[in-house]
């Protein structure tokens, strides 16, 4: 018998209203409270009150057991479609909330309205995708998009009962992006054991912009808000697919992970495993985060209104609402590419109503939601980001004041350069490769991308972006009842977003099947029961010459500040090819045949010439970045 979900009725009914405050849950800092706030406090009570709902039906011995194609949502009736070669159902294009244009543009999310037996709609196709506005590059397209887009997918085995739920967050520097991936692949490849969802959440200005105007008269961070809705979404309805909503993992890469993160200290950590119980955050994004009425997001807002034909100070928030969606997202193309090489003109604030501190100021207390955590970063995060003309260290220092640390003084600009020794001027005919972590030169030095100044700044940016944020939320995670696992993912050449084909595929001629195997188990492994360790003959690969032989990843050891240990996931052996990279440079990577897994446990402290000690010069920076 399958177990009745609530429908979103209670929260469609509230929304407009504030409710008290759910015991734990911290008020707004500011006087009133404003629509965002009673949005959050909303959504809170309504899922608390569906959680004990699900708890009681439990006592029941009632299980969430997919019985049909065709789920009713209370507002919808979605049919989904099945497929024989792959063993799953699909429901693509799923709306979650009203289109968020007109007069909802830079809203909280509205609940759609409960309909008394709603025809059944066909869901077989991806909904549309967001306006887009890729970072500031150089001949940087403009990518439209669509501002109804609030859609989610499911992705289920057949007849799937109580499976754990895997629900992504795409990345895309909170400006671009999808959710589009397939999850055919990872469910398959773990024996299908659990249940996916990927949504779409607003970008750009349109899921960013920011301003005490903004704040006053709408939501700031309404992208975030977006995911916080999909996520109560899937509680409430993720039964109907088979779907546990008791065991849920959130996911993401890049501004994905950075979703993950954001949502780990949401509401200073108070909602402990309501929206989920586990996250994996790969290659956690983290800029500059500013409050939402300083001076930069102020400046965004302005710079927006004027580019889409509003006024340049004042109230402008009536005129951008009144504006049509092509001159909007025009104008949210062009501000972005105004940022610095590699930025993006909006993304996410401190809002005093869903984030009300920076992570650095958070993620040391350990007041963060969920219990467990897996989190990586790739070996060459950087390099995409940084502009390619960086030859000494005049060059470097630069960068470093107009861009990547503005708000540091000279004297903390030095401590930066002392973190990172390098004194070679970039030589592009000097020899490049791939350090190994341990011995030889640094990622402060080399890599097959870059060496001198570029590298050096290639790596900063890395570390203080990717990498150390990885590392500082395994560290929110090693209290009591929690744990935090952490890796890098190494294959030539692990640039950033290298690694999404092998989680999802289509897998890169470097991708072997081993790799591809056994990154998919180690995802699912958590997602199933809450440990990524992987059986030997997984982490050797069937092309080793012993996959039986013993493996550490068979024992992954948690996260440990005292004795940090973390897994390298790399390749070897295999045949070289040529690859470009996007930013002009090429590399070499390795393909089939005599590709084998390298995967080992490594000691965090000693890597890359002491990486964990300059993510400590970064932290305690952090005030002035901000971060």
């Amino acid at each position: 018998m399958a177990l009745k979900r609530l429908s979103l009725l209670a929260l469609a009914t509230s929304l407009a209203s504030c409710v008290s405050t759910p015991s734990g849950v911290p008020a707004p800092d500011d006087a009133s409270v404003d629509i965002a706030s009673s949005f959050v406090l909303d959504l809170i009570a309504n899922v608390t009150q569906a959680e004990e709902s699900f708890h009681s039906n439990e006592k029941r011995f009632l299980s969430c057991t997919q019985d049909s194609l065709v789920v009713n949502l209370g507002y919808a009736r979605y049919r989904g479609y099945h497929d024989s070669s792959t063993g799953l159902n699909y429901w693509k294009g799923i709306r979650y909330a009203a289109p968020p244009t007109g007069n909802l543009r830079w809203q909280p999310p509205q609940v759609l309205p409960p309909k008394l037996n709603p025809p059944i709609e066909d869901a077989f196709d991806f909904g549309p995708i967001c306006p887009q506005a890729m970072p500031s590059l150089p001949s940087t397209p403009f990518i439209p998009g669509n501002e109804d887009c609030l859609f989610l997918n499911v992705y289920a085995p057949a007849g799937a009962s109580n499976l754990p739920v895997l629900v992504y967050i795409h990345e895309g520097g909170y400006g671009f992006g999808d959710g589009r991936h397939d999850m055919t692949d990872i469910i398959n490849a773990n024996d299908k054991g659990f249940v996916a969802v990927t949504i779409q959440y607003r970008l750009g200005a349109f899921g960013w912009l920011s301003s005490s105007e903004v704040k006053k008269r709408g939501a700031v961070n309404a992208g975030l808000l977006d995911q916080a809705l999909a996520l109560a979404w899937v509680k409430l309805h993720i039964c109907q697919f088979g779907g546990d909503p008791s065991k849920i993992t959130i996911a993401g890469e890049s501004a994905g992970g950075g979703s993950v993160m954001y949502h780990g200290i949401a509401l200073r950590g108070t909602i402990g495993s309501l929206l989920y119980n586990q996250g994996i955050a790969a290659s956690p994004y983290l800029p500059y985060q500013y409050k939402y009425n300083d001076a930069h997001p102020t400046n965004a807002y302005y710079a927006f209104s004027q580019a889409a034909g509003c006024p340049s100070s004042g109230n402008v928030f009536n005129c951008l609402r009144s504006k049509d969606t092509n001159t909007l997202q025009q104008a949210n193309h062009d501000v972005t590419q105004q940022a610095p090489y590699g930025y993006w003109a909006f993304g996410p604030v401190t809002d005093n109503s869903y984030i009300f501190n920076r992570p650095m100021q958070q993620l040391p207390t350990k007041k963060v939601n969920g219990k467990r955590l897996l989190v990586g970063y790739n070996a060459n995060e950087g390099a995409l980001f940084v502009p390619p003309i960086i030859m000494t260290e005049a060059d470097l220092v630069g960068w470093l004041q107009s861009a990547q640390f503005k708000n540091l003084s000279p004297t903390q600009i030095n401590t930066v350069l002392a973190a990172n020794p390098n004194n070679a001027t970039t030589d592009p005919n000097a020899p490049r490769w791939d350090t190994n972590g341990l011995t030889g030169p640094t990622a402060v030095e080399m890599s097959q991308d870059a060496n001198g100044q570029q590298q050096r700044a290639n790596n900063i940016y890395a570390e203080a972006t990717f990498a150390c944020p990885a590392f500082w939320l395994a560290d929110a995670y090693t209290k009591p009842g929690s744990a935090a696992y952490v890796y890098q993912y190494s294959v030539p050449f692990a640039y950033h977003s290298g690694d999404l084909g092998v989680y999802f595929g289509p897998q890169e001629p470097n991708h072997s099947d081993d790799i591809a195997l056994a990154f998919r188990r180690i995802w699912g492994n958590f997602i199933r029961t809450g440990n990524p360790s992987i059986s030997a003959p997984i982490a050797n690969g069937a092309a080793s010459a012993n996959p039986s032989a013993p493996h550490p990843a068979s024992n992954w050891p948690a996260w440990n500040n005292a004795q940090p240990k973390m897994l390298n996931l790399n390749i070897t052996g295999g045949t070289p090819y040529q690859a470009p990279t996007l930013w002009g440079t090429t590399v070499t990577q390795f393909a089939q045949p005599g590709l084998q897994n390298a995967i080992n446990l490594v000691e965090a402290s000693q890597w890359e010439g002491g990486r964990l000690a300059r993510c400590n010069v970064y932290k305690s920076l952090a005030p002035s970045i901000p971060i």
